[in-house]
């Protein structure tokens, strides 16, 4: 029995199928998605979706979805399924699965009179190419199938419409045939493992219909373009490949033999861990020489506050130190005026992050904690170290700079700099222009860690401008944000006023090698957060209690952005609640943690399957919200396993 495993009375129940989702990428930037029994709900759901870098730099769906058809004894059984208006449902090929697994790769199971037909999906590793592999377990000898391809060729976060311009003419190739609805596009080419007859038959489905949109308040109907279909005579034992690729391929009978390689590459997802294992790689994208991380799954990018903060996690908790330098160095290059692109395409990022470079000091804080090479990451990073220091120290864009009491100020009206980014209407959900807690928590962090690499190399300059600051900083973090009364810390501070909503941002200052505050700070700041925002899923932006609290994320773009950090939980979180929590009760505290840990067990069977959501509810039962893949979430949950480990082995 699989690991990932749903059976027919789930399956046909669509809506408890329905809402768990599947999801596959490669290292060259593609994925593949849908639900558990095919119907697309998204408009970023599809069996081919790979990047367009001469486009526009977004990603693309080229094809929505294969609807198969068995043809037995003259009669049709089609397993597809899309949802049209109300409540219609057409095809209604869920009602033929018999069984869903998910490892090691996506594997449906179909019944249909004397028919099974099991086809399970893998996309290749380095390259746009789907692969789905169909075994006939069952068939008699007048089995015939049938497949009838959808196309879409058109951006993530936009929809297709039925129009004049597209190119519905099909080239023939071995096997199969290419299209190209557009110019600008590379052809989809669909090529099966043996001769087959496709039949010219365009047409455009109209108004199909993606409920998860619907309930987004997006568009949510599209029409798809049919060019024809392709069906050939099968019997039992058979095995056939189809291949969907942007490259045609010369010699299509070597398919089965590619996929048999590409499956051999899986991690087996075979239990809890190794889903986490799984999950993290598929956020990892390798192109042009760079090494990037996709944020999250579907709509996110390469985020450069998310990728220094998920960084460690997916690599080096696993023990992929090499993508981690990668990724490092990758990331090392887009620095400017002492910061990082956040998110945009590269031709017009935006740089409107004032957390991102303090993080990229944690990330290579905790790479230099394993390679011990402290010369050799001083020769890498230490230059772009020592200017980021500068430009916050003599201030740079967006107001962000150091005060004479050595604290980082940062924000200018309209603008939210902080990991806390909603904006509606112009104006920032949770504005915090000021002193941010976690952002001079991460700055103290940073000068004592560029130091300690000064002083191993002997950098007598920096030294002599840098070592008095610490002190300094230590002292006005103190008096800037602690109150021993209220038993927390300030979230936000400036000259006039201090923010003191219990938020989660106070206890990244527990988690910190060098942090501004003592054992005993951080412990009733762990005790605050802990009895006011821990959750089993993470923990909640705002407390319960707080005028603010909004407990459920749901509604259109507007509603679901003022409950983002307003309430909503968040899994990243938690790696630091952990590691402060760990600090202070080391082995004591482990059974608590890993408890926290194991609770995330059944997340495995939820909103994307095998991996762990964006966010949830603050509200119980605490419900799956936003994308269903989050860099930073796997990676906390490997931290957290990894943290826990090297505690029992170490007392």
């Amino acid at each position: 029995m699989s690991y990932l495993e749903f059976d027919k009375v789930q399956l046909i129940n669509l809506e408890y199928s329905l809402n768990k989702e599947i999801l596959r990428s490669n290292r060259a930037g593609s994925y593949a998605s849908t639900t558990l029994v095919g119907c697309n709900t998204r408009k970023y759901h599809g069996l081919l979706i790979c990047p367009m870098e001469h486009l526009d730099g977004d990603r693309h769906v080229l094809l929505s979805t294969l609807d198969e058809t068995i043809v037995e004894h003259g009669s049709e059984f089609n397993l597809g399924i899309h949802k049209y208006e109300g409540d219609n449902y057409y095809p209604k090929g869920h009602k033929y699965m018999r069984d869903f697994q998910a490892e090691p790769v996506p594997k449906f199971k179909f019944r249909v009179g004397n028919v099974i037909l099991t086809k399970e999906r893998l996309l290749v590793e380095k390259e746009q190419q789907i692969l789905i592999r169909y075994t006939i377990e069952e068939a008699d000898r007048h089995t015939r199938l049938r497949f009838r391809p959808f196309l879409a060729f058109r951006n993530i976060h936009q929809l297709s419409k039925s129009n004049m311009h597209a190119n519905t003419k099909v080239g023939f190739i071995v096997n199969g045939i290419k299209s190209k609805l557009y110019d600008g596009y590379p052809f989809l080419n669909m090529q099966f493992s043996k001769r087959i007859e496709f039949i010219a038959s365009p047409d455009w489905y109209y108004n199909i219909e993606y409920l998860e949109e619907l309930n987004r308040g997006y568009d949510y109907k599209e029409d798809l373009f049919v060019p024809g279909y392709f069906e050939m005579p099968v019997k039992k034992g058979e095995v056939i490949i189809f291949s969907a690729s942007t490259v045609e391929i010369d010699n299509p009978e070597t398919l089965n033999r590619k996929f048999t390689t590409e499956l051999s590459k899986r991690i087996p997802r075979n239990n809890f861990r190794n889903c986490l294992i799984n999950a993290a790689q598929q956020f990892i994208v390798r192109k042009d020489k760079k090494t990037e991380i996709i944020a999250g799954f579907h709509w996110f990018g390469t985020w450069g506050r998310d990728t220094f903060i998920s960084l460690p996690g997916l690599t080096l908790s696993i023990g992929d130190v090499k993508t981690c330098k990668e990724v490092l160095d990758t990331m090392t290059l887009k620095l400017k005026n002492g910061l990082f692109p956040n998110m945009g395409a590269n031709d017009s990022p935006a740089f409107n992050s004032v957390d991102a470079p303090l993080w990229y000091f944690w990330a290579v804080q905790q790479y230099a904690r394993v390679v011990r090479s402290y010369s050799s990451i001083w020769k890498s990073y230490g230059k772009s170290m020592k200017s980021i220091l500068e430009a916050y120290r003599d201030g740079t864009a967006f107001n962000i700079k150091m005060e004479e009491n050595g604290l980082i100020y940062a924000g200018e009206s309209g603008k939210a700099l902080t990991w806390m980014d909603a904006v509606v209407n112009g104006k920032p959900v949770t504005p915090r222009i000021g002193y941010p807690v976690e952002i001079n928590a991460l700055w103290y962090n940073a000068v004592l860690f560029t130091l300690e690499l000064a002083k191993r190399v002997k950098d007598e300059v920096f030294i002599s401008q840098w070592q008095h600051l610490p002190d300094i900083i230590k002292s006005s973090f103190i008096n800037t944000f602690w109150d021993p009364a209220k038993g927390h810390l300030a979230d936000v501070a400036d000259t006039e006023k201090k923010d003191w909503s219990i938020r989660p941002n106070q206890v990244i200052a527990t988690s910190l090698e060098y942090t501004p505050i003592d054992n005993q700070i951080k412990l009733a700041v762990l005790k605050t957060v802990e009895k006011c925002l821990l959750t089993p899923r993470g923990l909640r932006t705002l407390a319960p209690t707080d005028e603010n609290y909004i407990g459920i994320y749901q509604g259109n773009q507007e509603k679901r952005d003022k409950a983002y950090h307003q309430g909503t939980v968040w899994p990243w979180l938690l790696e630091h609640f952990s590691e402060g929590y760990l600090n202070i009760h080391k082995a004591s505290g482990v059974a608590f943690i890993k408890k926290l840990i194991d609770g995330f067990e059944p997340v495995m069977f939820e909103h994307g399957i095998g991996t762990i959501s964006e966010i949830y509810d603050g509200d119980p039962p605490h419900h799956p919200k936003g994308a269903i893949s989050q860099a930073w979430s796997v990676a906390a949950l490997l931290r957290m396993i990894e943290k826990t480990e090297s505690i029992k082995i170490n007392e």
